[in-house]
């Protein structure tokens, strides 16, 4: 196995001043999208942002029925969801309807994007 190993022979203080002040300034946004991306990344929770992205709201009947899944498996998802602001629930008598938080719109979209293409993604390599 190759060591990684670093032949700089000199630094750049300036570069890495102000890129580290760009993480300072950057340290909650990248914590939210981590965040964010992390709740993302769960194939069941994806489906549920894009569905509900495709239709507007959705229940948690319609959800289980589209996915084939059990009632109590997407509410544990909606909850993960619901608690990270990525959806919003509205009582209707005795039905809760979910749908979109549209603060997220500029994030989630370009991956409803890419899921709409219908085209392959190539998953990436673990090396």
């Amino acid at each position: 196995m190759d060591k990684n190993i670093c032949i700089r022979l000199e630094a750049d203080a300036k570069q890495i001043m102000e890129c580290r002040e760009t993480m300072q300034n950057l340290e909650n946004s990248m914590d939210s999208l981590s965040g964010i991306m992390n709740l993302m990344g769960n194939p069941v929770r994806l489906k549920i942002l894009y569905l509900l992205n495709q239709e507007q709201r959705l229940c948690v009947c319609d959800l289980s029925d589209i996915l084939e899944m059990n009632v109590s498996a997407i509410s544990q998802h909606l909850r993960k969801l619901k608690d990270r602001n990525l959806i919003t629930s509205q009582k209707e008598g005795q039905m809760i309807h979910y749908s979109l938080v549209t603060d997220h719109s500029p994030l989630l979209f370009p991956i409803f994007d890419l899921l709409d293409k219908k085209e392959q993604i190539k998953p990436v390599n673990h090396e």
